[in-house]
């Protein structure tokens, strides 16, 4: 017998939780992210309130990731892309973006799939704004807190290959 949608189990992921009291804990998490998940296909997104620190986070993750150019938020251009490297030195690249300015059939329009499936990392500032659009297979940050205290990320993987990620930032023992 088939069970019925209502009756399949689906297991509920916590979100990991790392707790910043300074820029040099979210550069250590975006290193931490970069070793893990800086890989081509990756997509992360970050959503939190102004000044909660979705650009650092992406300025430290791009540096850990080789890229050696300024990265500041896209948010008039929304996209940018930069090069970087992969752990074994090969080019990788990573396109960061911003969505704050645009909705669902605007960023359709842009045809962001592309970026999101190809042989690079996407980093989604804002991604809230397009959640329709985003790949199921994705690790989401949310950022609570904002200006000179302390800020919580929580990370919830979705799909296998973000889950992994999680175990090794565990594993790391970056976060608990």
């Amino acid at each position: 017998m088939v069970p019925k949608l209502a009756e399949v189990a689906v297991p509920m992921v916590e979100p990991l939780r790392y707790v910043s009291r300074s820029e040099e804990d979210t550069a250590r998490l975006a290193r931490g992210l970069a070793e893990a998940a800086g890989k081509p296909g990756a997509v992360i997104t970050l959503d939190g309130d102004l000044g909660a620190g979705k650009t650092a986070f992406s300025r430290h993750f791009a540096a850990a990731i080789g890229v050696e150019d300024p990265v500041n938020s896209p948010t008039f251009t929304i996209i940018k892309e930069y090069e970087g490297r992969t752990p074994e030195g090969g080019p990788l690249m990573l396109y960061h973006m911003d969505v704050y300015r645009i909705g669902e059939d605007e960023a359709a329009e842009l045809g962001l799939d592309e970026y999101f499936y190809g042989g690079g990392v996407t980093l989604i500032e804002w991604a809230d704004r397009i959640a329709g659009l985003l790949p199921d297979g994705r690790l989401s940050i949310r950022i609570e807190g904002s200006g000179e205290g302390e800020r919580v990320f929580r990370i919830t993987p979705h799909g296998a290959a973000a889950e992994e990620v999680c175990t090794r930032l565990k594993r790391s023992g970056l976060i608990p």
